[in-house]
């Protein structure tokens, strides 16, 4: 085949997809196949080569294994082999990597979760670096990392970028907007509590809306409902369930943004940039008053107000029960569902295909103080290893930036609902879509959501450290222990592992170097975090109304 011919066959891919495909965007035409072509001239040297990458499996990175790489296979010539996996096995393959220096995948899209790990450990090519050195002639120049609403959250201590978000979705409140629209409900609501059925703002709020509906609404429509969801099985996502910063929203670490500092949602403290314990005897408040409130109402609502299947469910076989349409209320509610939830003909979508459902900001604990973070985001980042033979960390990297790249991202946003670009979210097809989506795209384009972050850089070895929440919360969430005896163990167990990485001094400066221990007194009188024991865990209900939320967003 001659040159021409080859040149032709990359443009003819490249007209193609941008015509059909990738029509949304925020780039017209003309500058969508000035992108692409960019990208045919620079795969030249990899053309022929085959990279993997790995992710794991949600709609998002469903649509770029399936649709993205094939595209990026005809316009550039690079064959990608995008394998989806559980999450689990996302961060096992990765560790492996990162302990054997053996090249499993050539890059992945893993957590921001991992960013204490991996600007501690040195085993990750930071895009800062490769942006500046051997990546440089292999950097779009239409990426525009300023356009990244999740950046902050990719970037170390140091200041470097060491991943590059493909993906976002936040963890907030979901309720049934028509079941709280009802006037019989709402009378008979404020007759018993004092006060209107709305959106919770604290924590007391909604433990009064999860009993209203489990013990005194009880049917609707001849159906049984509960107040509330959740789930319990002694399983690794149960872990995450409580990492993805269930302490945050009750108040339990200090005030900052993107995480607490020192001590962070995970109730790690640091000093400079070295952890110095978890436990309150150490300054940490994994077992402070704080978390121990937070765990015990996650068993308390569970039990009581949310259906009892919940208990022995895991993360998975939790997530799609809301949408069957006996739910009130889920105070833990991932946006990566809105796709699943507004499939037409479920029981929580209207014939016309908007939602019976909205999504709000969390409620906030008794401990919680302006100014600290209030929920989780997942992050989910382009990951590269140093490990990876240089040829093959370039070609995934074009293959990364192109999953990212303005002529594509708006429609992979539409596609799988978790935004990574300002440009996207303010964009006239979000706008468009904004009325079936129950409040996405509002929480997305209000100030609020920066109080939403993933976890943070306390956090020294998260493979090593996630391992352990599920095995002591499950403990609580069985009844085998007090949420004090299983906290008090779980501190015990993250001080235990930093204090063999300090030993091993694997960390260098950031590494860990632990508080000896001393009375917990002591570190209640410090300000901050670990915060003592509220007389009152109880103040009033506090809600408001939808509409005026939406308001004060717009404001």
């Amino acid at each position: 085949m001659s040159i021409q011919a080859y040149a032709d066959q990359y443009l003819d891919a490249a007209n193609k997809w941008v015509a059909d495909e990738f029509a949304e965007s925020t780039l017209d035409k003309a500058a969508q196949l000035e992108e692409m072509k960019w990208f045919t001239e620079a795969a030249k040297p990899f053309r022929g080569m085959t990279i993997n990458v790995a992710s794991e499996t949600i709609a998002t990175h469903e649509y770029e294994a399936k649709v993205l790489a094939k595209a990026f296979e005809e316009i550039t010539g690079i064959k990608v082999n995008h394998d989806l996996i559980q999450e689990g096995d996302v961060v096992e393959k990765l560790q492996t990597q990162m302990q054997s220096g053996r090249n499993i995948y050539d890059a992945y899209i893993n957590d921001s979760d991992l960013i204490g790990t991996h600007f501690r450990y040195g085993k990750v090519v930071p895009i800062s670096d490769m942006i500046e050195g051997d990546g440089k002639d292999y950097t779009l120049p239409t990426l525009d990392l300023e356009d990244f609403i999740g950046l902050s959250f990719t970037t170390g201590p140091d200041g470097k970028v060491y991943q590059l978000p493909t993906q976002q979705f936040a963890n907030l409140y979901w309720f049934r907007a028509d079941w709280f629209a009802r006037d019989d409900l709402k009378k008979q609501f404020k007759e018993i509590y004092g006060y209107d059925l709305g959106v919770p703002v604290n924590w007391s709020a909604y433990e009064d809306i999860a009993e209203f509906f489990s013990k005194h609404v009880k049917t609707i429509d001849g159906e049984t409902v509960y107040g509330h969801m959740d789930y319990g099985k002694k399983d690794p996502s149960l872990g995450w369930r409580f990492t993805d910063a269930w302490f945050s929203m009750a108040g339990a670490g200090d005030k900052g943004i993107p995480n607490g500092l020192p001590v962070d949602e995970w109730g790690i403290r640091v000093e400079g940039c070295r952890p110095v314990g978890s436990s309150v005897t150490r300054g940490g408040a994994t077992n402070g008053p704080a978390a121990v409130y937070a765990t015990e109402k996650y068993v308390d609502w569970m039990r009581d107000y949310a259906p009892p299947e919940a208990q022995g469910m895991t993360f998975s076989e939790a997530g799609p029960v809301p949408a069957q349409g006996a739910i009130a209320q889920q105070i833990f509610w991932y946006t990566a569902f809105t796709a699943s939830m507004t499939t037409k003909g479920l029981p929580v979508v209207n014939e016309d295909g908007t939602p019976k459902w909205r999504m709000a900001p969390s409620p906030k604990g008794p401990y919680w103080q302006e100014g600290m973070k209030l929920g989780y985001q997942d992050t989910g980042a382009w990951t590269f290893m140093t490990s990876t033979p240089e040829k093959q960390r370039l070609a995934a990297w074009l293959y990364a930036q192109f999953t990212v790249a303005k002529t594509v991202s708006l429609k992979k946003t539409l596609v799988g609902l978790t935004p990574i670009r300002e440009s996207d979210i303010q964009s006239e097809a979000m706008t468009k879509a904004a009325p079936m989506l129950g409040g996405l795209v509002e929480f997305y384009r209000s100030p609020a959501r920066t109080q939403w972050s993933p976890t943070g850089t306390n956090v020294p070895d998260y493979p090593k450290l996630a391992q352990l929440w599920w095995k002591y919360v499950s403990e609580a969430a069985s009844g085998e222990k007090t949420a004090q005896e299983a906290l008090d163990g779980l501190a015990g167990a993250q001080d235990k592992v930093m204090q063999r990485l300090e030993r091993a001094n694997v960390q260098g400066e950031c590494g860990p170097k632990l508080n000896p221990e001393r009375d917990a007194q002591y570190w209640f009188d410090q300000p901050g975090a670990p915060k003592p024991k509220l007389a009152n865990e109880k103040p009033q209900g506090k809600t408001v109304a939808y509409e005026e939320l939406l308001k004060s967003w717009q404001q």
